[in-house]
């Protein structure tokens, strides 16, 4: 609805439920921003809790997979970290930003499939690298689409 549409008798409630809305908006990226902030050392802290699970087993190979699943989801936290700071200061969201998201998270399932307790099925498996292969496909379309633009 634009402001034409707004009857003149509330023109001055539209303006303070707009105001409401944009100080309601900037406390939930603050939220968010925190959020993202605590993640990032959650995260940090589980990935040197398995290197030293992995250095205490004598077990490097397992270890360091889960270590780096850890790290590929710092990663993924990073990356919404970036995409927040942009939109923060003007940007708009990409959605690039979020087929990265999900494409690191299907590569870290391929990562640690290996190491887990249970063994993954092949149509599992099948399920995940073609899902990682379509969300690469997008991205490089993506990616590409905005070569093509600038």
């Amino acid at each position: 609805m634009s402001e034409e549409q707004v009857p003149k008798n509330f023109a001055r409630i539209n303006n303070f439920a707009i105001k409401a809305m944009q100080c309601l908006n900037g406390f939930a990226h603050v939220i968010i921003g925190l959020a993202l902030a605590i993640s990032v050392i959650m995260f940090t802290w589980l990935f040197f809790k398995d290197v030293y699970a992995a250095a205490s087993a004598h077990n490097l190979v397992h270890g360091f997979l889960h270590a780096l699943g850890t790290l590929m989801l710092l990663w993924s936290i990073s990356a919404l970290i970036s995409a927040e700071i942009r939109y923060l200061q003007g940007s708009k969201l990409l959605v690039e930003t979020f087929v990265e998201v999900v494409l690191v998270l299907f590569l870290r399932k391929l990562i640690v499939m290996p190491v887990q307790d249970v063994i993954p099925t092949t149509e599992e498996i099948v399920t995940w690298v073609g899902g990682a292969f379509v969300l690469g496909l997008i991205y490089v379309l993506i990616r590409w689409g905005q070569k093509q633009k600038d």
